[in-house]
Parts: structure tokens; C-alpha cells; sequence
């Protein structure tokens, strides 16, 4: 009984460090923003959205690592129901702000002569502040970290309850309908929410984006989230395969079928 219990605590804490790690990645690198049709080799997609608004899949490069957070926690949702899916969840909010805070407090230090000395000019033979170019990459705005976090939060809350409405419907069945369901419901609340309260509601007069905008990138957003949804869906099975082999069959269904029944409130 023992050893079996050590199992199912190693699989939360192994999903645990892989959903909190690609979170918290996610956040630290999201500044960038990079294109994906020049990524890959293609022209700018130049799609016609509302107002007129012109938009490319220019992205910011968290979206990478979303993928693996939305799989991990569809696997979270299977064996451990809505209490682990919120356990991690709000784990990994209180670790980002902390997380940001420290990098907040971090900014505030006076750099040392010699380290701002380090590069005086970058490799084109222009100006170069180590220090300034420091903040720049790991400060981010804080209605963006709000925005994000909050979107975060509502669709973790709603993705683990739309996968067990779900589940219910088709019993142990379907996986691939559950999973990739209820991350296309719970992304199509994300994508806006976030862009709504970082660019439209906390945002500063001169920054403040149109609602056409924001609905305009959010589309653009979502679409790519929707396509990767349904990319990552065999990577599901995979896992489910693996983590059954770990656990022993029985006792899998016995946590999926537990999971089930103790998940069917949103809250």
C-alpha cells in the first residue's frame, strides 16, 4: 500500500515541477515577441480583422511553452480532479509574483562599475547599458503580470471544469474530446481576458489599445492556440499511456474514476 502511495505522490510532484516550470518560463520569456510566419519560412499572413486592423502571427514567446501547461494540466485534471488542478494553480501564481518580486527588488540595486563596464557597445558598435538592457528584459508591467495571472486563474478554473462536464458525458472515453475541449473553451476566455486588463483596462491613456484591437489579437491569438490544441493531442495519450504503465492499471482508473466524482462544481 505504501509503495503505491509513493507512486501517486511522485506523479503529482513530477507534473507539479513540469506545470510550474513551463509557467514560470512562460512569464520570464514572454517579452519577446517574434513572428511565426518568419520562423517558419513563410510571408506575413497580412489577416484583415475588425476596424481594419492588419494583423501578422507575431507572438509573444510564451506561447511555446502554453502548450505543455495546457497538456500537463489536462493530465493533472485526469488523476488528481479540480482539487489538484487548483492546488498547482494557485501554487504557481504565488510563485510567479514572488518570482517577479524578487526581480523587482533585484532592479533596484546598484549595478557595479565594472559590470556595466562589461560591454560598451554591442556587436554593430552601438551604445550598450548592461543595466538598462537587464531591466528591459526581465521587468514587465505590472497590469500585464495582473492580466496574465487573472486570465491564468480563469481559465485553469474553467478548463478542469468544462473537461469534467465533459467526462461525465463520455465516461473514461475520449480523452482527445475532453482534453482538447475543454482547452479550446478555456483559451477562448484566456486570450481575451488577458489582453482585455493588461492593454484596454489597467492601461495608461497613450497605451491604451481600441476593444477592436484587443478582439482583433486575441483572435489572432487564439487561432494559434486552437491549432496547437489540436497538435498536442497525441502527446496526451502518450502520457496517459506512461503514467497507467507507472501506476498499474487498476489503481489509474480507480484515481481517474475518483477525480471524476469530487470534480463536478466550477468552484
Amino acid at each position: 500500500m505504501k509503495h503505491t502511495i509513493d507512486k501517486k505522490t511522485n506523479l503529482f510532484i513530477i507534473l507539479s515541477g513540469i506545470f510550474l516550470t513551463n509557467a514560470l518560463l512562460a512569464e520570464l520569456v514572454g517579452i519577446k515577441i517574434f513572428s511565426l510566419e518568419s520562423s517558419l519560412g513563410f510571408p506575413p499572413a497580412q489577416i484583415k480583422l475588425l476596424d481594419d486592423w492588419v494583423l501578422d502571427f507575431n507572438l509573444t514567446a510564451g506561447v511555446m511553452l502554453w502548450p505543455v501547461v495546457f497538456v500537463t494540466t489536462d493530465i493533472i485534471n485526469e488523476y488528481f480532479g479540480k482539487e489538484g488542478v487548483k492546488k498547482i494553480s494557485y501554487l504557481t501564481v504565488i510563485f510567479i509574483s514572488y518570482a517577479f518580486l524578487i526581480i523587482t527588488v533585484v532592479s533596484w540595486l546598484e549595478p557595479a562599475s565594472f559590470w556595466l563596464d562589461i560591454n560598451k557597445t554591442d556587436d554593430a558598435g552601438n551604445a550598450f547599458d548592461m543595466d538598462y538592457a537587464f531591466d528591459k528584459v526581465f521587468l514587465q508591467g505590472a497590469r500585464i503580470i495582473v492580466g496574465s495571472l487573472v486570465a491564468f486563474l480563469i481559465g485553469q478554473l474553467l478548463d478542469v471544469f468544462v473537461f469534467h462536464k465533459l467526462r461525465h458525458i463520455t465516461g473514461s472515453k475520449m480523452l482527445w474530446l475532453r482534453a482538447t475541449g475543454s482547452t479550446l473553451v478555456s483559451q477562448l476566455i484566456d486570450s481575451f481576458v488577458v489582453l482585455f486588463i493588461a492593454f484596454y483596462l489597467l492601461a495608461s491613456a497613450d497605451a491604451k489599445w481600441s476593444l477592436a484591437q484587443v478582439l482583433s489579437v486575441g483572435i489572432i491569438n487564439y487561432i494559434y492556440k486552437f491549432a496547437v490544441a489540436i497538435i498536442m493531442t497525441p502527446t496526451l495519450y502518450i502520457a496517459h499511456y506512461l503514467i497507467d504503465r507507472y501506476l498499474g492499471k487498476d489503481k489509474a482508473e480507480k484515481m481517474m474514476e475518483d477525480a471524476a466524482a469530487k470534480s463536478t462544481s466550477f468552484f
